[in-house]
């Protein structure tokens, strides 16, 4: 199950760069459709950091619990 939670991680952090590649190139040609990736881009890096928290934790937890 922590193996999951790991992916899943990393699939917030590319979701993030993509969005930003997006906005990158959408920025000067259209910036009213970059406002949702930037969007995309803020909520992916706050679930990908939100995560990581969650998933140390909870290794720590189980890490003391074996103890």
């Amino acid at each position: 199950m922590i193996k999951i939670l790991r992916y899943t991680e990393y699939l917030y952090l590319a979701v993030a760069v993509i969005s930003i590649y997006k906005i990158a190139t959408l920025w000067s040609a259209e910036p009213k459709e970059t406002y949702i990736f930037i969007f995309f881009a803020v909520v992916s890096i706050a679930m990908f950091i939100f995560r990581r928290r969650y998933r140390k934790r909870f290794e720590q937890r189980k890490k003391d619990n074996q103890q």
